[in-house]
């Protein structure tokens, strides 16, 4: 489990997929240093590449000399976009450390969550990107959970309002007692990714949870059937759906609600929707990789998700 951070803490900032303006990048760093941490940026931490934010040969050595470093407690991205997957094979032949190190972002970083939870059984957080967070436009209730949890003042994470879309979810077994699991999932597309690659593993004991941005309907759709057929939901015990953001067709239409409840009715675990967290205006914390319960309470249901860390 990792530590919680102090005031003073080192912070590594890395950029495993797009890059961000100078502007913002002050912005980060200003937001970290306004909530009392010391922020370590790379001088190169942007360069020249085709499509991501510095070549793969910096960018990687940004994470492992992050993921190594001794003196820092932290690893938070500045965004996402697309990259991380092409550092993935030289980040599994570093050597696991003997202490987890806290590792926050979202989007494109779920290739590295996956890494973390699975293969180095590290916790980690699903939160906002810095880039994000140096801009200030994400809610204030948000900002402080987040911050409150990164320095161990909340040991729960509790996403309530949750709704059931097919009758296991609203089972008597269910909403008698908790169903309980261990928290994994992100984006959609990038879980999608890494099928059939030797980065992924059949998540066990799973309550996932997904959100995307951008994705129509039927690629949605196609995602969902993929994992299923890929053989991914084997031992999965829910699915929590968080934000899907900018999916309607040309049309003005967005048929993802109706992708989603199919998904469930086709489905024999529990399928929830309206998790706050995603690519939105809602950004909610989920920590991953660590123990969590459904529980309910007659017909509202919540996610009590344990933080992740060692006290």
């Amino acid at each position: 489990m990792w530590q919680p951070l102090k005031k003073g803490d080192l912070v590594d900032v890395v950029a495993p997929g797009f890059r961000i303006s100078e502007e913002r990048l002050h912005g980060a760093v200003r937001f970290l240093h306004e909530i009392g941490l010391q922020a370590r940026v790379p001088r190169d931490i942007f360069g020249e590449d085709i499509v991501c934010g510095q070549t793969d040969k910096i960018r990687l050595a940004h994470l492992k000399s992050a993921i190594l470093a001794k003196d820092s407690r932290a690893i938070w991205c500045l965004r996402g976009g697309y990259g991380a997957i092409r550092l993935i094979d030289a980040v599994a032949k570093i050597k696991r450390p003997a202490q987890p190190k806290l590792f926050i972002g979202y989007s494109d970083a779920v290739t590295l969550h996956n890494f973390f939870n699975q293969f180095w059984k590290w916790p980690t957080l699903h939160g906002p990107l810095l880039d994000r967070l140096g801009q200030h436009t994400l809610p204030e209730d948000e900002v402080s959970e987040l911050v409150n949890l990164i320095f161990g003042r909340n040991k729960v994470i509790i996403h309530k309002n949750l709704l059931p879309l097919n009758p296991p979810a609203r089972a008597r077994n269910v909403r008698a007692r908790a169903l309980t699991g261990t928290v994994y999932g992100g984006n959609l597309t990038v879980v999608q990714s890494f099928l059939g690659t030797r980065h992924a593993k059949i998540p066990q004991n799973a309550i996932l949870f997904f959100e995307d941005v951008g994705e129509r309907g039927y690629r949605v759709d196609r995602a969902l059937v993929q994992l299923r057929q890929a053989g991914y939901f084997a031992r999965t015990k829910a699915v929590v759906f968080g934000q899907f953001t900018e999916s309607a067709e040309r049309s003005g239409e967005d048929r993802v609600p109706g992708v989603l409840q199919r998904f469930a009715e086709e489905m024999k675990f529990p399928v929830f929707n309206n998790l706050q967290a995603g690519h939105g205006d809602k950004q909610r914390t989920v920590p991953f990789g660590t123990t969590a319960r459904i529980v309910s309470n007659e017909q509202s249901y919540e996610l009590q998700i344990q933080a992740g860390f060692h006290v």
